[in-house]
């Protein structure tokens, strides 16, 4: 239990439902909804569409998603990997003939976004609602305002330069051309225009007709290789999540081109050491040298499946876990193994997670992203709608398994998971920040599982990621342990931003529900 005598967050305690999120008025907007006799997919698709208005660096409609979804009493979790594709036109011939790169505001970085179709398979297969009754309250702030955040407003500043570039961009999410102030009232018009038709036609409001015609032209114009059929094939698809047994408990990831996988195989190297027995300095460097060695075979292997086969089975396999765990010393570093050509500045970046338990004890595990914040920053004139930029993890390196290519889904960083025990629902649960994700969720789970902490314990704790040649420590740590790091090899800095964020819902053998939200955002978790 924390000293009450100092700032913090307690977990927040709730008999029937809760939900989690990065924001207060999402959070709201989800309680709301199952206070009313909505379910738990009810209540996530409202929430992220509150969240989509509202926190438009983070997410947006013209972005992607990914489910982990547990009904009651099913012994495990439904996936559902509402990842966009690239073009039909785009290969990676026709980007290294015509010297292109993916760049980040790029329309070469724009897959098609695949969170609306998803949101609507969702809702028709496990909701109780429509997509037009979830959308209504991400309509009222679209159209008559809503708040800045103080953490949506200090990111909002720090991004501005991603929307200066795109005129269209700049004139809906800038004031005289400077980020809007924190507490300020921010109206989105046109984006409320799309999600009212949405609302009436669906998918179809988005994919067809004059929205994708907007985005279209706008991509084209600007030398994208999208047409309007890209958008019309547009289609989620359900997928057999992947697990592993960590202290009793089975931990559940959507399978590649998610990023999933490499949490699995690092939680399968830290089954061999009492984590929670180790002191900090050890603890830190045991997740940077296990963290080398997932990622590693993350950014040589993972891809989409559907093209390019990935060996998840030898991944998690004894045989791998093995020899993972025999390249491991405690007393020293390994060398950097990371591909070098991913550059430091992709690391943490903007994305929302959201998790919601309902009083059914339905559970959804539910991340939405635009990848970079404001993706893109590129903004069809006329639906208001930001395009992510997610294709920005493709390569353009012809026989490498995520090199781009026609109709091809991206590796992706953006990850839900799941806990669960002898058949029961634990925790949905989910950590943000680009590429740290993965390590994010071995961290929450080792918090929780082998040091004892709670949820909120778990997510207030600082973090560590060791990714593009060094560890990177947040400031919470003891001043300390940069040197001691230093005297095993690794490269150090402090992180000056805090990293990542996350959610959960825990529910304790009673069914009473803890539930969790990052203090690094400015989420919070209700429950009732």
């Amino acid at each position: 239990m924390r000293n009450f005598s100092l700032p913090g967050r307690s977990p927040v305690y709730s008999a029937n439902a809760a939900v989690a999120t990065s924001h207060p008025l999402a959070t709201l907007a989800a309680i709301e909804a199952l206070r009313s006799g909505g379910n738990a997919v009810d209540a996530a698709i409202t929430a992220c569409a509150v969240q989509c208005v509202v926190d438009p660096l983070m997410t947006g409609i013209g972005g992607d998603c990914f489910a982990l979804y547990t009904p009651k009493g099913a012994d495990k979790p439904i996936a559902l990997n509402g990842s966009g594709r690239a073009p039909a036109a785009a290969t990676d011939s026709w980007y290294l003939e015509h010297g292109v790169a993916i760049e980040p505001t790029s329309p070469h970085a724009v897959t098609v976004p695949g969170a609306i179709a998803a949101w609507e398979t969702l809702l028709k297969d496990h909701g109780t609602r429509n997509l037009g009754e979830c959308l209504q309250p991400a309509i009222r702030y679209a159209e008559d305002g809503f708040p800045v955040q103080p953490r949506v407003g200090w990111d909002w500043a720090r991004s501005r330069d991603r929307v200066v570039h795109d005129p269209d961009a700049a004139a809906s999410y800038l004031i005289d051309g400077a980020a809007p102030a924190i507490g300020s009232i921010m109206r989105l018009p046109k984006l409320a225009a799309t999600l009212r038709r949405i609302a009436e036609h669906g998918r179809a409001g988005f994919y067809e007709g004059p929205v994708a015609q907007d985005l279209v032209t706008k991509l084209q114009s600007l030398g994208g290789l999208h047409t309007l059929e890209d958008f019309a094939a547009a289609a989620p698809e359900y997928v057999a999540p992947i697990t592993t047994r960590y202290r009793g408990f089975d931990v559940y990831e959507c399978p590649p081109n998610g990023q999933g996988l490499a949490a699995l195989m690092m939680l399968n190297v830290l089954s061999h050491h009492d984590v929670g027995a180790l002191g900090e300095v050890d603890r830190v460097h045991l997740y940077a040298e296990s963290c080398k060695q997932a990622y590693h075979h993350r950014d040589a292997l993972f891809a989409d499946p559907s093209l390019n086969a990935v060996p998840v089975e030898h991944l998690l396999s004894d045989a791998w876990r093995a020899s993972a765990r025999g390249a491991i010393d405690m007393t020293r570093a390994t060398a950097p193994a990371i591909w070098p050509e991913i550059e430091a500045e992709r690391r943490h970046k903007d994305t929302i997670y959201l998790c919601v338990v309902d009083r059914d004890g339905n559970a959804i595990s539910f991340i939405n992203s635009l990848f970079q914040g404001f993706g893109t920053g590129i903004m069809g004139p006329e639906s208001g709608v930001l395009l992510h930029n997610r294709g920005l993890s493709f390569r353009v390196e012809p026989g490498h398994p995520n090199t781009i290519a026609p109709n091809k889904r991206p590796m992706h960083t953006i990850i839900p998971g799941m806990l669960m025990r002898e058949g029961r629902t634990v925790a949905p649960f989910g950590v943000m920040g680009g590429h740290y994700q993965a390590m994010g969720h071995v961290q929450l789970l080792s918090g929780i599982i082998d040091c004892g902490l709670d949820v909120q314990e778990a997510l207030d704790a600082p973090r560590s990621f060791a990714y593009g040649g060094e560890v990177e420590i947040e400031t919470g740590f003891a001043p300390d342990l940069d040197a001691a790091l230093r005297a095993r090899g690794h490269a150090v800095t402090r992180s000056p931003l805090p990293i990542g964020g996350g959610q959960i819902v825990w529910i304790d053998e009673s069914g009473t529900l803890l539930a969790g939200s990052d203090p690094r955002k400015d989420g919070t978790a209700m429950g009732y």
